[in-house]
């Protein structure tokens, strides 16, 4: 039987979501790639043990999680029903719809009826009364967005979500929604962009606007899919997600102007006592308007790594100068089509 560390909370910096009176742990744990199917029950264990022994309070889910789809859910369910169930109170547990899920006309996309469906199956896959999240997932430009509120506002006042987020919109359609929601008398709590040191498409006018809202921002992909690493310095090992078939990295955005790039990182990484990993979450995390850094990981030994960037989060005038020299952005952003809208 598990039991959480006493020392959970004395080993995690946490930080205001927005204007709202919860807090989110810098690094929250993402369940995208390696949470399905292709993983044994008792290694998602150890991950998400380890996690909230750390402090790691918020984890991260979809409906189309995997592979294959649903399938996280349905393991996160088995644990959270059982071993996890004494510290439900104590979890930050979101989902999301929005991408492709089940066949037909209704199994993706921002329509009422999608989304309410997805919850819905979501909750049962976890076996959960509630979510505290929960996500559009991407912005649906055939339906109109007042549709997609009135299914966010209906889950919220149904008590199925705590909170309402979205996820990879622009700023003119954050904007939109949030004015939407407010005036239902809803608050917009989160939202969910793509970010990293070479994936800098919220610099542009997203992170100004999500200051000016008061609403919060955890940023996925902060290791751009594992290219923020030392694994591609030379060339593309045999074993890492360039070469999975089932990843949604592309061999095509290793160019040689990328590892150009990251190897500059890299050596800036190594000045500073960290891996380049360390130093890409960090960085992510040096503006406070970033409430969490979105961390996925297929093993325990990098969740440990991962976490240790939280020993270094200062960085120099110096430092961020020769990063905003050297970090340009990638054109890595393969979910660049929600937020162009």
């Amino acid at each position: 039987m598990y039991f959480a560390s006493s020392k959970r909370y004395s080993q995690m910096v946490y930080r205001k979501c927005g204007s709202s009176g919860i807090s989110l742990p810098l690094i929250s744990l993402g369940l995208w790639h390696n949470f399905g199917n292709n993983i044994s029950l008792s290694k998602i264990k150890k991950i998400l043990f380890y996690a909230f022994d750390k402090g790691i309070t918020h984890f991260d889910l979809a409906n189309n999680y995997g592979p294959p789809y649903g399938s996280t859910e349905t393991n996160f369910g088995k644990i959270i029903s059982k071993d996890l169930k004494k510290y439900r109170d104590e979890l930050i547990i979101s989902s999301k719809a929005g991408y492709d899920m089940w066949e037909g006309p209704y199994g993706e996309w921002g329509s009422k009826k999608h989304i309410i469906a997805s919850c819905d199956q979501s909750l049962k896959r976890m076996k959960l009364d509630y979510l505290d999240i929960f996500y559009s997932h991407r912005f649906d430009p055939n339906t109109p967005l007042e549709e997609t509120v009135d299914a966010l506002e209906s889950i919220y006042r149904s008590g199925k979500a705590l909170y309402i987020g979205i996820s990879s919109y622009s700023s003119k359609k954050t904007l939109q929604i949030y004015r939407i929601l407010k005036s239902k008398k809803i608050n917009l709590f989160i939202h969910q962009p793509s970010y990293s040191l070479i994936n800098r498409w919220i610099e542009k006018d997203l992170i100004k606007t999500i200051k000016k809202l008061k609403i919060g921002c955890i940023v996925f992909s902060p290791l751009a899919q594992g290219m923020l690493s030392d694994k591609y310095l030379k060339n593309i090992p045999v074993n890492s997600r360039a070469n999975d078939k089932t990843s949604y990295l592309d061999k095509s955005l290793i160019t040689k102007r990328n590892i150009k790039i990251i190897s500059e990182l890299n050596k800036l990484a190594l000045r500073r006592g960290q891996t380049l990993s360390q130093m890409a979450i960090a960085w992510t995390l040096y503006n406070e308007t970033i409430t969490s850094s979105l961390v996925g990981v297929k093993n325990l030994s990098q969740l440990k790594e991962n976490l240790k960037s939280l020993d270094n989060l200062y960085f120099s005038k110096d430092e961020i100068k020769n990063i905003n020299k050297n970090a340009k952005d990638g054109n890595i952003n393969i979910w660049k089509q929600s937020s162009s809208y």
